[in-house]
């Protein structure tokens, strides 16, 4: 099977792991998954993420975050919206709110990747790589 869409499939997992209530998942490793895992660690959606190196490869460990009881997910969405066959763009003022502010779009900027409320801050736009909320 050939990836086609790396980030989709990291979304998934976290999807899944969350889904299916484990502690923990792994992503391969790539600039731009840590980048995406390091928003989810300061908006709080994720617990910690470490990186784990294997010889030539890399693997994202991801600690899941759940509520008080467990049955309360952290995550209750994972969105892509840019896809590799569509990708998705917003200038400054397109910037989309997810949920009603409530979300977080993670955006790929010229400025690195960062969070939709950051992208407003620095007043740039970019490609909206997905939605978490």
């Amino acid at each position: 099977m050939t990836m086609s869409d790396p980030i989709a499939d990291m979304l998934t997992r976290i999807r899944n792991a969350n889904t299916a209530k484990h502690d923990t998942v792994d992503v391969p490793a790539s600039k731009m998954k840590l980048a995406i895992a390091n928003i989810l660690v300061d908006e709080g959606y994720i617990a910690k993420y470490d990186l784990v190196e294997d010889g030539a490869f890399k693997t994202i460990h991801i600690t899941l975050k759940y509520g008080a009881d467990k049955n309360e997910k952290v995550i209750s969405g994972l969105k892509r919206i840019s896809k590799p066959g569509l990708r998705v763009y917003a200038n400054t003022e397109d910037i989309p709110k997810v949920l009603g502010g409530l979300g977080t779009a993670i955006i790929s900027t010229n400025k690195g990747v960062v969070t939709d409320k950051e992208a407003r801050k620095l007043g740039v736009g970019g490609e909206v790589l997905c939605f978490v909320w």
